[in-house]
Order: C-alpha cells, then structure tokens, then sequence
C-alpha cells in the first residue's frame, strides 16, 4: 500500500469550506485554496521530510512595456516527489504567473513564484480533495457546507447585539431587522453606529446566507447607509466652528462652509526613500512604499498622505492589499501603530533631503505618485 491508513482517510476526505477562497474575474466566480495552505496540508498529510519539489524549466513567454511598467507572463512545470516506506509517487504540474511592477527585475520574480505556486497546486491536486482537487467539480459534492447555512425547513435563532451588550433572540427574520433598524436610529453618533454593525455583522452573514433572507439584508444595509449619511450631515450642520465662522444668510450655506480638506503631501523622493528600505515585517528587499490608507479618512480615489508610508516587500504588500482589514493585518504581524514607523521613516527622510520641501497635492495641477500595481491571478481557470 502506497500510503497509510490514517493518510489514505485523510486524502479521501471532503474539503473543508473554511479553507476555499473565492475570487470574481470577468464576472465569473472563482473557488481557489491558497499557495501557503497546500504546501501546510502537504506537510501535514505526508510528514515534512517525505515530500519534495522541483520546479523545472521556467519560460518567460512575453513581456512588454506598458504605462512605465513591466508586464510579464511566465509558465513552469512543478514535480512533487511523495516517498512512503519503499514506494515513491511523483506528479507534475504545470502553472503560470503574470508579474507587473515598475522595475523589471521584481515583475520577473513576482511572474516566476506565482507560475511555480500555480504549478505546485495542481500536482499536489491529483493526489486528493485536501489540496483542491474537489473544486475541480461544480456542484463541489466534496466540499464541507457551511456550518451558517439555513436548513430546510428549520429556522434560525437570529441575535440582536445591542450597544449595551444586551441580546434579543428572533427567529423570525423580519422581526430581527426591524429590531436592528430600531436600535439604528436611535445611535447618537456614527461611531456608535459602526460599533451597533460590527456586534450583528455575523447574524447579517447568516441572513445573507438563505434565499429568502438575502433581499432582506440588502434592506438593512440600504438603510443603516442612509442613516450614516445623516449622522454625518447632521454632525456637520452642528459644527460649532462652522456656525461661528459661516453665518448662513440666504437659507444655504456659502461655499465657504465647507470643512478644509486635509493636506495629502506628495513627496517622490520620500516615496523613493522608504522604497530602499527593508521590508518592515521580514527585512528582504526590494521594498515599496505602500500607504497607510487608515491614517486619514478616504477620498476620491485619493491616497493618503506620502507621509503616511512604510516599506513593505512584494509579498507582504500582496497580503496586506487582499486582507480588507488593514488594522488587524498590522496587528496579526505583531506591529501595533505602524504609523509611528512612518514618523521614522518621514524624519529621516527629510534630515537626508534638506531643503527639499514637500508639496501639497493638487489634483487639478498635478499627478498622484501611483504604488506599483499589485500582481493579479493570471488565468480564469479554476484552482
């Protein structure tokens, strides 16, 4: 027998739910596991001495200059090598990866680990559903369902989280929004109403989750969206500044009323700076400037101050751009402000570029400073 008991169960199982991640490309959606999973699930299945790779002729098929940046497509073939007692199993695969970026050396590497990565999943796919082969099949029969899903027939308990922390069971879904719509409008600030949002969040996941509830979640959403923008009116209107400074005289407010918009400093050199440093989670290079997109609130299409930045390699960058939730990134890498990692980097910049100033961004006159686009998944095949 090629593989053990305990192994054989183990490739045999179903794919557990939690660990597909899904993507939309050209308006299809599209299931995936993640590189770093398959390689844990290997380790984990066939002991970390028993498996091995190889990665075997890369070829880059085309690259081109487009925007002032390289653009490249690379493709490999991967052989896993599997040992059990006396018995050796090998499987290859066969990937691709597009790498793009401002400097031709790093649009290479990021084409190369991601065609290897692609390579690598689907050699280790042919040996069960644990490292993907399960998505393969549409109707993903191989696949755990959904602990959240609704059952036929059955009806949830549905929790109102309220400010205070006190909880209020429904089963009945229009009861619990019309509680969560109560308990919306009478929220004083917007913050309170964020907090109200995050403590229901994943009751709202498991409405969203059955067909009858959806329409109704995107009910709830509407609204909780409008009441945001009249806690932010209503804010505005009641500035004490405002009031003070732009008596309104003919019923509506001059354009002087209007807040000052925050100062976002453009400094290429700066940018370039903190570019040439290490990455600030593993201290590889080359780095890029990323931005610190929570240091002030979000504009049109804006961003943040360059004051705000911090080198990251491409790799981390990749990660933190795909979390969605930059804060708790910061927080899982074990870096609890990284802004006063940009004071740092701010101040040493401008002790080495005396007197250059830095320049207020003007979007009617000038060009943002863009990051290097990050890689993006080279195929619309399914993973």
């Amino acid at each position: 027998m090629t593989f053990s008991d305990e192994q054989t169960r183990l490739l045999k199982a179903k794919l557990k739910r939690r660990h597909v991640k899904t993507r939309t490309m050209d308006g299809e959606r599209l299931s995936y596991l993640e590189g770093w999973h398959v390689i844990a699930e290997a380790n984990r299945i066939f002991g970390f001495a028993q498996w091995d790779r190889q990665t075997l002729a890369p070829h880059c098929h085309w690259t081109l200059q487009r925007s002032g940046q390289t653009v490249c497509l690379y493709s490999t073939r991967v052989r896993v090598t599997v040992r059990s007692g006396d018995t050796v199993t090998i499987r290859d695969g066969f990937g691709t990866g597009l790498g793009r970026s401002a400097q031709p050396e790093i649009a290479h590497d990021v084409a190369i680990k991601s065609a290897e990565t692609d390579a690598t999943k689907r050699a280790l796919a042919t040996f069960g559903n644990a490292f993907g082969l399960a998505l393969y099949d549409p109707e993903q029969t191989h696949v755990t369902r959904s602990k959240k899903r609704w059952r036929k027939g059955t009806k949830p308990e549905l929790v109102v989280v309220s400010l205070s922390g006190k909880e209020c069971s429904f089963t009945d879904p229009l009861a619990f929004s019309q509680e969560v719509l109560r308990q919306a409008e009478e929220v004083a600030t917007i913050d309170d109403l964020y907090t109200l949002w995050a403590l229901n969040a994943a009751t709202m996941k498991v409405l969203a989750a059955d067909p009858h509830g959806g329409e109704l979640n995107q009910r709830i959403i509407s609204t909780l969206k409008d009441r945001a923008r009249r806690l932010t009116t209503d804010k505005l209107q009641s500035s004490p500044v405002a009031d003070e400074r732009h008596p309104i005289s003919d019923g509506r407010p001059p354009r002087s009323f209007l807040l000052p918009k925050e100062k976002r400093i453009r400094d290429r050199q700066h940018l370039a700076f903190v570019a040439s440093q290490p990455c600030l989670i593993c201290g590889r290079r080359p780095a890029q400037a990323h931005h610190l997109r929570f240091a002030q609130s979000r504009a049109m299409s804006l961003k943040v101050s360059d004051e705000f930045t911090v080198p990251l390699c491409v790799t981390h960058h990749d990660q933190l751009h795909r979390s969605g939730d930059e804060p708790a990134y910061w927080h899982s890498q074990e870096i609890s402000n990284p802004l006063e990692h940009a004071a740092k980097y701010w101040a040493l910049s401008h002790e080495q570029n005396k007197p250059s100033p830095s320049q207020v961004f003007n979007p009617d006159t000038e060009e943002e400073f863009n990051e290097p686009p990050l890689r993006k998944p080279a195929t619309k095949i399914m993973e």
